[in-house]
């Protein structure tokens, strides 16, 4: 059987162009591994790859595609582009991000979705943006995830951050801590397990086993740590098991992580975000994944910033671009095996 009909496109979005992200996709791109299981096709600044390729040493060409996608039988050590900008050396100066580079991160990652929506390509994964410079381009979104959910029309979504030990999901995302309490709301909680559920059997395993976490130390202790894990987050997690979704909790964050490393559940609903992210990176500093789920199309991403003391250097590492190239090539090819329906 020829396996190279089956390899799915996947939309490898460039990110901050006076980043590392030029420097870990070449560095991503010679990998083996990669080009075995997909089709990349970088949307990007011609250019600033060229760069980046130079600076790591990476044996690549590239191959612009002003349209379509890459071939079924790939050519190794070929970078197949999209070039959607044409970029100053001003605006590649490495660690000084500008009005036109925040423009142009705006274009990959619309393009991006564009292509996913349309079945074109079966994924996208992301390099790290500049949130600021894409504000100042008149982009004003707080991150990648925001942006797609207003061009995917999505309302209810959920950030997990995975690797291959441990899955986390986060009912409150970036908000002050003294602001949570009162952001883990019972309908907040259910529609995070719930999408948490949906994803992850569309995506990763059948039924998959979801642990939730209490809010409160030992579980409020009876109310006397604090009452939200009896009143709010028990009472959602029955509900969804009551909808048929394999839902414990709510259960202690100290000592919970121990039995989901040990394969005990297939992801972790956290309240909070350094609840569920210092685990998580202490696990998979490297080669984390930040998957945006509820959203129509697939969309994973580096677990890491612009990096920019690193830029320039080709220092960088590549971990978390290849462990998010190579998952949204599998959550692809689920879709496939399951619905029939990915590129």
């Amino acid at each position: 059987m020829d396996t190279s009909s089956t390899k799915p496109v996947i939309a490898v979005t460039m990110g901050d162009p006076t980043g590392v992200g030029p420097e870990i996709i070449a560095k991503a791109l010679i990998r083996p591994e990669v080009n075995a299981v997909c089709r990349p096709l970088v949307l990007g600044d011609m250019e600033t790859l060229e760069r980046g390729i130079k600076i790591v040493g990476a044996q690549l060409r590239i191959e612009t595609m002003g349209t379509g996608v890459p071939p079924e039988a790939t050519t190794p050590g070929v970078l197949y582009l999209r070039p959607l900008s044409d970029l100053s050396p001003a605006d590649r100066e490495f660690a000084k991000p500008t009005t036109a580079g925040g423009e142009a991160m705006f274009r990959y990652i619309t393009e991006a979705a564009h292509l996913c929506l349309s079945g074109d390509v079966g994924g996208m994964a992301t390099a790290p943006i500049n949130k600021e410079a894409m504000n100042r381009a008149g982009h004003k979104y707080p991150g990648h995830t925001e942006l797609l959910a207003e061009l995917t029309g999505t309302r209810d979504f959920v950030m997990m951050l995975a690797g291959d030990r441990l899955r986390v999901t986060l009912v409150t995302i970036h908000e002050a801590l003294a602001d949570v309490p009162r952001l883990v709301t019972h309908d907040k909680v259910l529609s995070t397990i719930r999408i948490t559920h949906r994803d992850l059997h569309r995506y990763f395993r059948a039924n998959p086993r979801i642990a939730v976490l209490a809010l409160n130390p030992h579980c409020g202790e009876g109310g006397m740590f604090g009452t939200e894990d009896d009143r709010i987050i028990k009472p959602a997690v029955e509900a969804a098991r009551a909808e048929g979704i394999d839902a414990s909790g709510p259960l202690s964050a100290d000592t919970l992580f121990h039995f989901a490393v040990q394969g005990d559940y297939d992801a972790v609903v956290c309240m909070y975000h350094d609840q569920g992210l210092i685990p998580l990176k202490l696990l998979h500093f490297d080669d984390g994944v930040n998957v945006t789920l509820g959203l129509p199309i697939i969309r994973t991403s580096v677990d890491h910033g612009t990096a920019y003391n690193l830029a320039g250097k080709g220092t960088a590492s590549e971990r978390s671009m290849v462990a998010a190239i190579l998952m949204a090539a599998e959550m692809a090819k689920q879709r496939t095996e399951t619905y029939g329906n990915a590129t």
